[in-house]
């Protein structure tokens, strides 16, 4: 089983478009894919029609679980998209108080790797939808996964997001025992508008060992497949914003390469 993250240290670049998209196009092309929600806001929750507010089953009843120090099955936390071989881990409002119950717990760094441990034969794919900043949360998706996608909207705002980002991952690297490879993901490229293209010239001259060599552009289909509830791969399979996310997982695929510590871009 393999376990991706989504994350950037700014809201509205992506993230939760990214994951729904890849999650679908791996289910369409026959893997048995899982979608987290970490997020308080709860967006890939709202996405499939349920309610952050009032859902009881959640992500956060992980960490409950671990908190009290009873067992608990990950299996009995998912609930069904509406698409074949593609399931959701939900988030609930709540999620927002772990940071403040952190202090007094213990072993609360792991909670996410442990329950796809349990999970691991039930899937091919895990992808995670990180909220938009560091703690608890962040620090348990990036301990989970095997490979960190950064969402970073194309412009110049969203590059100190990805700074912000780059710097919490160099910490999470001295602690981990294995390399976290990472790849930066220009989105919402909108070739018309100097901004976006000046500010893709500068991630890509700056990030150069690690930025995709394409782009997600501004595709106003994946806004419509949200409204009816369905990963874009299912309810626009032909939109141009598809075939970017189609070409990137072909490139997530590919084995990653190993990056050290040192690799990391200050």
């Amino acid at each position: 089983m393999k376990v991706w993250t989504i994350a950037n240290q700014k809201g509205g670049v992506g993230k939760t478009t990214t994951a729904v998209t890849l999650g679908g196009l791996l289910s369409v092309w026959g893997f048995r894919t899982l979608l987290v929600d970490i997020d308080p806001h709860g967006s890939l929750t709202s996405y499939f029609r349920y309610d952050p507010d009032a859902i009881e089953e959640s992500t956060y009843s992980l960490f409950q679980a671990a908190a009290d120090k009873r067992p608990i099955d990950p299996a009995s936390l998912l609930y069904k998209t509406g698409t074949e071989g593609l399931q959701l881990l939900p988030a609930s409002v709540a999620l927002a108080t772990l940071d403040r119950q952190a202090g007094r717990m213990e072993g609360m760094g792991l909670v996410l790797k442990r329950a796809f441990e349990q999970l691991s034969g039930q899937f091919d794919y895990v992808m995670i939808d990180c909220p938009p900043m560091l703690g608890v949360l962040m620090v348990n998706a990036l301990a989970a996964c095997e490979r960190l996608v950064i969402p970073v909207q194309t412009e110049f705002l969203a590059l100190k997001g990805l700074e912000r980002m780059l710097h919490t991952l160099k910490m999470v690297l001295k602690a981990r025992s294995t390399p976290l490879p990472y790849t930066i993901v220009p989105t919402m490229f909108d070739r018309r508008t100097r901004a976006s293209v000046d500010s893709l010239r500068v991630l890509r001259e700056t990030y150069r060992e690690h930025i995709w060599n394409g782009v997600i552009p501004v595709d106003t289909r994946l806004r419509e497949a949200s409204k009816v509830g369905l990963p874009p791969s299912v309810a626009d399979p032909r939109g141009k914003g598809v075939e970017a996310y189609t070409a990137l997982l072909e490139m997530l695929q590919s084995e990653p390469k190993s990056i050290p510590v040192s690799g990391v871009a200050q």
